[in-house]
């Protein structure tokens, strides 16, 4: 038995579990077993019962606003099993501070990462918050929106809609996103000859809309990656990696990916593959368990996702 990112022993009762408390209500939940060290090694309490209230005293004390947890003596072995539950009110602050977890490690959340906490807490995306930039236009949205669903009348409402505009706050950052012109970046793209020393080409989109991101990442992909055969009278695009899988893996990144740091989505393309790396780990309430197994998916930037 050793440590993970989930469970973290405590050979006995002093504050700074306090601090996995926070981390684990902050996130995706956890347990601490009280009575076992470092290693593994089952030690036991010498009064769990008294070990048992004094934890809940120190949390219930300590720990804003109240976590949602259970605590479970086991008697065969003299230890202490405290659960803890990914919270609603985030954050969850310990001495006016928030806490997660790296790996088997935990440690204070910076600036960034606690106001998607706050946000998080108040059921809020980045994608919703009121956009810096109010002087937008939409041509290519109105386009894509006339083409895939036959919408001739683009307006405010069409905007309310989509939920990419309100009254009270204008416009928000998805809106921004999907305008013809942003201040967010995009996506850096690089083609490697025989290894990763020889660049072949690089481009980089951004601070344009990213529905155009997205065709022009297409343009690149097929560039390099279709050709033609002709058999006959007939001409056959032939495809060296699916079109259709790099299609679903950019807008997946461009849909999953976090939109509050400036970082480009990086695409790197080689001739028997492609890599696309995002900024941003996983949504807050998926393990990484459950990513794998493909049996729960939560969308980062729902109201960017409708419109793709």
């Amino acid at each position: 038995m050793r440590e993970t990112r989930i469970l973290e022993f405590k050979e006995t009762i002093t504050n700074t579990f306090l601090k996995t408390v926070s981390a684990f209500s902050n996130y995706n939940g956890g347990t601490i077993l009280f009575g076992v060290d470092d290693d593994g090694n089952v030690k036991g309490l010498s009064d769990v019962k008294q070990a048992c209230l004094d934890i809940e005293n120190k949390i219930n004390d300590s720990v804003s606003p109240q976590p949602n947890y259970t605590l479970e003596i086991q008697n065969n072995d003299q230890t202490i099993k405290l659960t803890i539950k990914s919270g609603l009110q985030k954050p969850y602050l310990y001495k006016s501070k928030a806490y997660k977890r790296n790996d088997t490690a935990t440690i204070e959340v910076d600036t960034l990462e606690f106001s998607r906490l706050v946000l998080d807490g108040k059921n809020i995306g980045f994608e919703e918050l009121p956009c810096k930039d109010q002087e937008l236009s939409f041509e290519i949205l109105h386009h894509k929106l006339k083409e895939n669903i036959h919408i001739e009348t683009f307006n405010q409402d069409t905007l309310k809609t989509l939920n990419l505009y309100d009254n009270g706050n204008g416009y928000n950052n998805a809106a921004g996103l999907l305008a013809d012109k942003n201040h967010f970046s995009g996506i850096d793209i690089v083609k490697f000859g025989e290894n990763i020393s020889i660049i072949q080409k690089r481009v980089t989109f951004e601070h344009i809309s990213v529905l155009e991101e997205y065709e022009k990442a297409l343009a690149v992909y097929r560039d390099y990656y279709q050709y033609e055969v002709i058999q006959g009278a007939d001409r056959k695009v032939m495809e060296k990696i699916p079109e259709a899988a790099f299609r679903e893996a950019i807008a997946n990144a461009l849909i999953h990916r976090v939109w509050d740091v400036n970082s480009h989505i990086r695409v790197s393309l080689f001739e028997d593959r492609i890599e696309i790396v995002f900024p941003g780990g996983l949504p807050a309430g998926i393990t990484e368990e459950e990513y794998l197994s493909g049996k729960l998916s939560i969308l980062r930037n729902r109201n960017l996702a409708n419109v793709f």
